[in-house]
């Protein structure tokens, strides 16, 4: 960020109120409006602002437009003791995501486990927000998502595959939860953009022109690689083809190489995107319950191993806490293109503008 942007900083408070106005005068119904803000406040207290703020100004035109409903009729079906379908009524993807975690936590507190396939659905921002949900309550949480194509397969010349996230999350005694949220693609879509607004050349073997061939420059990107590159992408081929098993396969929906794609003039055709969310509860598997102990050893272990150079080890999700809290405390920052994002949006819906911490 620029230093022009680190000065714009609003309150979390702040942040919540105009979204939640905003969404509430473009249509969406109170439970909409308080899951998007929800997962969006989330992700930007942690620092993923590519799945937070900046997603509010798509939203509202997906929801002007007749893309996404903003009253959806949403219907759960409990299948058997440990599973479930819920039928998102083409509503927003982040209000799909915490019911559905919330019907698989329901059953993993009954019978220790709970699985819930989620189908007419859409974007749900970052997948750790729902993992964190089930952490939060004590439960170990999964959640996958598909999404339309921006990743080449393994040797593959065209995109197949979404980022198809995954995100895995697990209760800490006394501390934040153990929280992974990564794509199965090299880098995210926005990195390539980001790199490309300041003139810079990206890793290699993380990006692909439209050939299939590798290129670090961003102007030339046509598609993603998958996690491994092109030496070892079957991997994270394997893996976005095992979360779109999980999310569109299982939940009846459109595998993610035949989904509408996010952005792009039509904003009036339903996507259907599909997710998946499990539930474990830790005290249902090895008897006396050694799990809170067992990860107090494993991360404690893990956070002493030595790093490289100056480096510090550690564990998925400590980056994302001290981001928290530095922006808890200080603020969450808008750059230049959400600061008149945002701006525009306060006028057009007549919004009371945000309001900078002072």
């Amino acid at each position: 960020m620029s230093d022009a942007s680190q000065a714009f900083r609003v309150p979390r408070d702040e942040l919540e109120r105009f979204m939640l106005a905003v969404l509430a005068r473009a249509g969406a119904d109170a439970l909409s409006a308080e899951a998007v803000t929800r997962a969006l406040v989330t992700a930007s207290r942690m620092g993923t602002d590519s799945h937070g703020l900046r997603l509010l100004p798509h939203y509202i035109h997906a929801l002007k437009g007749g893309r996404i409903s903003g009253a959806p009729e949403m219907h759960f079906e409990r299948r058997l003791p440990a599973t479930g379908y819920l039928d998102a009524g083409d509503g927003f993807g982040h209000l799909a995501g915490y019911t559905a975690m919330e019907h698989a936590a329901a059953m993993a507190d009954e019978v220790g486990v709970g699985a819930v396939a989620v189908g007419r659905s859409s974007h749900f921002g970052a997948a750790g927000c729902y993992a964190l949900a089930a952490a939060e309550r004590g439960l170990l949480g999964l959640a996958v998502c598909n999404s339309d194509p921006f990743v080449l397969l393994h040797q593959g010349s065209r995109p197949f595959h979404g980022t198809n996230p995954i995100a895995f999350a697990a209760p800490v005694e006394g501390e934040n939860p153990f929280l992974l949220d990564m794509a199965t693609s090299s880098i995210p879509w926005n990195r390539v953009q980001q790199y490309g607004a300041i003139g810079r050349e990206l890793p290699d073997q993380v990006a692909a022109d439209s050939a299939g061939g590798v290129t670090r420059i961003p102007a030339e990107v046509a598609a993603l690689l998958p996690l491994g590159g092109s030496d070892f992408g079957f991997k994270g081929a394997g893996l976005g083809g095992m979360v779109e098993v999980l999310s569109s396969t299982l939940s009846g929906m459109l595998h993610g190489f035949r989904l509408l794609p996010m952005g792009g003039p039509d904003m009036t055709t339903p996507r259907g995107v599909g997710h998946f969310f499990l539930a474990l509860r830790p005290d249902a598997f090895a008897p006396g319950d050694p799990f809170p102990e067992g990860m107090r050893r494993y991360l404690e272990d893990l956070r002493a191993q030595p790093g490289r150079g100056s480096a510090r080890v550690m564990a998925p999700g400590d980056r994302e806490w001290g981001c928290r809290a530095r922006r808890d405390a200080e603020g969450i920052p808008l750059d230049s293109a959400n600061q008149r994002a945002y701006a525009e949006l306060a006028e057009t819906l007549n919004v009371p503008a945000l309001q900078p911490v002072v």
